[in-house]
């Protein structure tokens, strides 16, 4: 047996289902519709993408179904606190703040374990917020639930919308600065 990269990536990631590599996968697909899929992911960015004018989005994925046997479907909650961004000579900031210009907020929204299929785009919900929004609604608070998101008015969109509203979001923010 030989040994090369693409005989580990099998073995290694091929359950799309399990909530590290769903995570991921769903950097994968945002990053997919902003054109950046030529740079490799960066593992220790304060922040998951960037599009090339500019804008820091941050990534949150959580679904119904998870890769284990389930007794009920799982609670949807994102992980939303505040970082130390790593900086000049691998010192780390003074101060926790939200890295990003908005959070994406992706749902493997399919409810089903036996047809599920995170490759499947119409199965997953796209929840944006502008990174302000958190900051003055939730400030330092560390998770949010679904239900909560929703109180904060996000755009809710599908796959196919979604590079458009990066571009609407990327125009906003260019403008303040």
């Amino acid at each position: 047996m030989s040994l090369d990269v693409l005989s580990f990536w099998r073995w290694s990631n091929s359950e799309l289902l399990g909530n590290a590599l769903r995570g991921i996968l769903a950097e994968f697909i945002v990053a997919s519709t902003i054109d950046v899929l030529d740079s490799p992911k960066e593992e220790w960015s304060a922040y998951d993408l960037k599009t090339k004018n500019g804008l820091k989005i941050e990534i949150k994925s959580s679904s119904y179904l998870q890769s284990w046997r389930q007794k009920e479907l799982s609670k949807i909650i994102f992980g939303i606190q505040p970082t130390y961004s790593l900086e000049n000579m691998n010192q780390y900031s003074q101060e926790k703040i939200r890295q990003s210009d908005i959070y994406i907020f992706c749902v493997l929204a399919h409810k089903d374990k036996n047809s599920v299929d995170p490759l499947n785009l119409s199965q997953w919900d796209f929840y944006i917020l502008e990174t302000k929004i958190l900051n003055g609604k939730v400030k330092t608070q560390k998770s949010i639930t679904l239900s909560s998101l929703l109180k904060l008015n996000p755009i809710k969109i599908k796959y196919d919308c979604l590079k458009r509203e990066i571009k609407q979001l990327e125009k906003i923010t260019n403008n303040k600065d």
